[in-house]
C-alpha cells in the first residue's frame, strides 16, 4: 500500500553534451545535448525508498523545465502518496489544472513536460513501495487502472466504460502472453545505424557488423530507421547505400523529424518510396492533423505508412489524429505526454481504433521508461506483436542504475521494482549544469 507524506521534492538539470560523442543528430536538431529535468520526491515512510522522475530534454531549455518543476511542487509537498494514487485522476488534474499554470499549457508544452518528471517520480516510487515493476503493473486491476486516467476531452472517443471493457478483455490470455515476454522480450529496432551527418564509411561499417542485421554490442537486429530532410539527393544515395546492406527483406523506416511542408513531405517521400520504407515518421509539424491525414492519403497508396507522436502535446491530438486517419503507427513518448496515467488513455485509443503503438525512445532515459509502458500494452491492451516494434538507441544507459536490458533485438522485460528512472548519483553529479564536474571542464575551455 502506499505510503509516507512527501517531505522533499528536489530537481536537477543533468546534461550530456555533445562534444563526449554518441549522440545522433538529425534534419531539425543538428546539435543536441541530450539532457534531463531530473526529479527526486521523498517522503516520511520509515522504508526509505526515493522516487525518481525525468523528463527528456536536448540541452538549452532544461533550466525552464527545472524552474516548472518547482513550480508545481507545491501541489506534491505535504500529500500524502496513499492520497495521491488513491485518487490519481484528481491528482492528475490537480497538477495540469494550476489555476495559473495552465495558462501558459494547458497540458503542453514546458508545463506538461514538468507534469510527466513528476509524475514518472510518483510511479517510481508507489511501484518501489509495492515491490512491483510497472509493465507488470502496481496496480492489476482494471477499475484501479481507469481510475488513473482522465477522460475529460476524449469522452468522445473513449470513455471510462470503453477503457475498463478494453481492459477487463485484455485479462484474457495475459498470463500467457507475460512468460512470452519473459522468454522472447518485445521487438526492438534502431536508430543508431544512420544519423544525419555519419560518413559513408561508417554508414557501411556498422550494418557489416552483422552482416544482414545489425550487430550493437552483440544485439542483431533486422529492423532499421534511417533520418533523412536534409537534402533529397543525399537521402536517395543513403538510403539505396543502407537498403543495399541491410537487403530487400529487412524492415527500414524513415524519419523526417518534422522539416517537411506537406507537399513537400508527398513529393519528398515519393522519391525515396523505391527504398520500400515501412513508414515516415513525423513528416510535418506534429500539431498539424488535416496534414498528416493528407500525407497518409497520398503514401498509402505506395505502401508507405505515417508514424508520428513523439511530440504530440498531448492525448487530444492523439485523439484527433485517430480520428481522421492521419497515422498507421502511433508513437507515445514517455515524458511528452503527463506519465503513466496520460499514456495508458493514448494506448487504450490506439487500441479502439485498431492502430499498432511503436514508441519513440532513445534520449535520457526514455529506453528505460518505456519498456514498461509497451510491455503492458502487449500483455495488457493490444495483446499483439504484428505491425509493433519499440525504438532503440544505444547510448547513456550506463547512467542508469536498472539499465535496458536487450537480447536479439529484443527488450528483455525489466525485473527490479520501480519505473527503472533512478540515475547513478556519481553520474548526475558528474553531468549536472553547470556545476558538474564535466561542464565545469567545458565551460572552462569554452571561455579559454
Amino acid at each position: 500500500m502506499a505510503r509516507g507524506r512527501v517531505s522533499r521534492l528536489s530537481v536537477r538539470d543533468v546534461r550530456f553534451p555533445t562534444s563526449l560523442g554518441g549522440h545522433g543528430s538529425d534534419a531539425m536538431h543538428t546539435d543536441p545535448d541530450y539532457s534531463a529535468a531530473y526529479v527526486v520526491i521523498e517522503t516520511d515512510a520509515e522504508d526509505g525508498l526515493k522516487g525518481y522522475g525525468i523528463t527528456f530534454t536536448l540541452g538549452k531549455g532544461t533550466e525552464v523545465v527545472v524552474c516548472a518543476v518547482n513550480a508545481l511542487a507545491h501541489h506534491v509537498l505535504n500529500k500524502d502518496l496513499r492520497d495521491i494514487v488513491g485518487d490519481f485522476r484528481g491528482f492528475y488534474r490537480q497538477l495540469t489544472s494550476d489555476g495559473q499554470l495552465r495558462w501558459i499549457g494547458p497540458e503542453k508544452g514546458v508545463v506538461h513536460l514538468a507534469t510527466a518528471a513528476v509524475l514518472n517520480a510518483v510511479w517510481d516510487l508507489w511501484a518501489k513501495q509495492e515491490g512491483k515493476v510497472t509493465h507488470l503493473t502496481a496496480t492489476p486491476d482494471p477499475r484501479t487502472l481507469v481510475s488513473c486516467i482522465d477522460f475529460r476531452y476524449i469522452t468522445d472517443v473513449l470513455t471510462e466504460e470503453d477503457a475498463y471493457e478494453i481492459l477487463q478483455k485484455g485479462q484474457i490470455g495475459k498470463k500467457e502472453r507475460e512468460e512470452h515476454m519473459l522468454t522472447g522480450g518485445y521487438p526492438a529496432y534502431t536508430t543508431s545505424c544512420a544519423w544525419l551527418g555519419y560518413s559513408d564509411d561508417t554508414l557501411k561499417q556498422v550494418p557489416a557488423e552483422a552482416g544482414p542485421g545489425l550487430n550493437r554490442r552483440t544485439h542483431v537486429f533486422h529492423r532499421f530507421k534511417v533520418k533523412v530532410g536534409a537534402d533529397v539527393q543525399d537521402d536517395v544515395r543513403r538510403c539505396r547505400l543502407i537498403r543495399d546492406m541491410i537487403g530487400p527483406e529487412k524492415t527500414l523506416m524513415m524519419d523526417a523529424n518534422q522539416r517537411w511542408d506537406v507537399p513537400e513531405a508527398v513529393e519528398w517521400m515519393s522519391k525515396l518510396a523505391e527504398f520500400k520504407p515501412l513508414w515516415i515518421e513525423e513528416p510535418t509539424s506534429p500539431d498539424d492533423i488535416l496534414g498528416h491525414a493528407a500525407i497518409s492519403k497520398a503514401l498509402v497508396p505506395l505502401g508507405i505508412g505515417v508514424a508520428t507522436g513523439e511530440q504530440c502535446h498531448n492525448r487530444v491530438i492523439f485523439k484527433q489524429l485517430l480520428q481522421a486517419n492521419a497515422l498507421q503507427f502511433l508513437q507515445i513518448d514517455s515524458c511528452r505526454l503527463g506519465s503513466v496515467n496520460e499514456n495508458l488513455s493514448v494506448l487504450l485509443m490506439a487500441k479502439k481504433f485498431g492502430i499498432p503503438v511503436c514508441p519513440h525512445a532513445g534520449g535520457v532515459g526514455l529506453c528505460e521508461l518505456v519498456q514498461h509502458l509497451i510491455i503492458f500494452d502487449y500483455i495488457s491492451v493490444s495483446a499483439s506483436l504484428d505491425n509493433r516494434m519499440c525504438e532503440y538507441v544505444d547510448h547513456l544507459h550506463e547512467h542508469f542504475k536498472y539499465p535496458v536490458r536487450i537480447q536479439e533485438a529484443s527488450y528483455m522485460p525489466p525485473m527490479d521494482a520501480g519505473y527503472s528512472t533512478e540515475m547513478k548519483e556519481e553520474s548526475v553529479k558528474k553531468h549536472q549544469y553547470p556545476d558538474g564536474e564535466v561542464w565545469k571542464k567545458l565551460l572552462a575551455a569554452q571561455k579559454n
